[in-house]
């Protein structure tokens, strides 16, 4: 199951089922302005001016930042002053650029105020490849002689506009950005169509992977499609502090009773969700307590045998899984062994190939790009 590793204080995972933790893009990779995206016309990187000045930011329902709030002591907050960081075949990038990027790849740290220290230098140094990498599509754009045809820029700066609640927000933010200067706003706009169009060029529309492609690969990677017996089911779990007293441990059973009855009540996936974010103490609660196509071959028994007890919807009783913790299942279902089809998988099999073509591309242009390139961290 994925899932941020934003682990709040206090807590454990979960002992008994497998976790993966979040991956911070590179600069070859493609996922890094994947979340929050703008609109079509809307430049990548001028999108994420927004996320720096922004003190109020939207948070998609039932993230793991809504639920899993970091100690303050374990949170890095950046504050950009405009300071050169990196010099890349003569032009400057700063901390503002640096932090922009930074934000594409952990966005969550707007609601946190902060990167969680555990993780903020891996995104630093993803934040500092990808700031890079497009430095240098940009300027390989210009080499080119590439331009914007200037209705495609009209429209990027009318959609960049309506990002703001009012004209003096818009005014505010020009102001703090690029001071004040409407031409070198445009600028940063041209920018960023140009690091756009090239990348479309030289990534995207060679991406693509056909239908016949995508049935060769099914057909020449059977073991890829074959799905152990499975369960999908929510839990809410509650766990003693190791080395517990019987007192921890009594009051563990008292907590899994109380919540039980609780459970016991919903009649629904987003009902016992809810409570399992509010009660549950294992790390699946930030994800409404979900664990989707749990492999069977890698559950404890005593959780194995407690979902075959049950229908799915049905919520069981209290089952202890590991040294005095408790847990709580509701079954979503019970999957049998089998072979997924190819008209089942097809178009997610295309994204897939897509996505490996996609890494493969920006890669070797980076790696081209870079070559002879003059980068220098300051």
């Amino acid at each position: 199951m994925n899932q941020q590793n934003t682990k709040a204080p206090g807590t454990q995972p979960g002992r008994w089922a497998d976790r993966q933790t979040g991956k911070v893009p590179t600069a070859t990779s493609s996922t890094s302005h994947s979340t929050n995206c703008p609109p079509a016309h809307l430049p990548f990187c001028l999108f994420f001016f927004l996320a720096v000045s922004s003190a109020s930011a939207q948070v998609p329902s039932h993230s793991p930042a809504a639920f899993a709030q970091p100690n303050t002591a374990d949170v890095a907050v950046i504050q950009p002053v405009g300071r050169p960081v990196v010099r890349v075949n003569g032009a400057t990038l700063t901390d503002r650029d640096l932090l922009r990027e930074m934000l594409s790849i952990f966005p969550y740290a707007r609601v946190h105020n902060g990167f969680p220290k555990a993780m903020e230098a891996d995104i630093r140094n993803g934040a500092m490849k990808m700031m890079v990498f497009e430095e240098l599509v940009y300027q390989e754009a210009k080499r080119r002689n590439m331009t914007v045809p200037p209705g495609r820029l009209a429209r990027a700066l009318l959609e960049f506009l309506g990002q703001f609640s009012s004209p003096k927000e818009y005014q505010q933010f020009v102001q703090v950005e690029f001071q004040g200067s409407q031409k070198l706003l445009q600028s940063k706009v041209e920018r960023s169509l140009l690091i756009d169009e090239l990348l479309k060029q030289e990534v995207g529309s060679k991406a693509i992977a056909t239908a016949a492609e995508a049935r060769a690969f099914y057909d020449q990677h059977p073991e890829r499609f074959r799905t152990p017996e499975s369960f999908s089911f929510q839990s809410i779990s509650f766990l003693p502090p190791r080395n517990a007293t019987p007192a921890q441990v009594q009051e563990v059973h008292k907590r899994a009773g109380d919540a039980l009855r609780q459970a016991k009540a919903t009649h629904s996936y987003e009902e016992f969700g809810v409570l399992a974010e509010r009660v549950s103490e294992d790390d699946f609660r930030v994800m409404m307590g979900e664990h989707k196509a749990a492999d069977r071959s890698k559950l404890p028994p005593v959780v194995v045998n407690a979902l075959l007890a049950l229908q799915p919807g049905q919520v069981g009783s209290i089952i202890e899984f590991d040294a005095n913790a408790c847990t709580i299942l509701r079954l979503g279902a019970h999957l049998p062994a089998g072979v997924q089809k190819f008209e089942s998988i097809k178009d997610s099999l295309r994204e897939q190939l897509e996505k490996q073509k996609t890494e493969q591309l920006r890669s070797a242009l980076a790696a081209k790009l870079s070559k002879n390139a003059r980068i220098e961290k300051l």
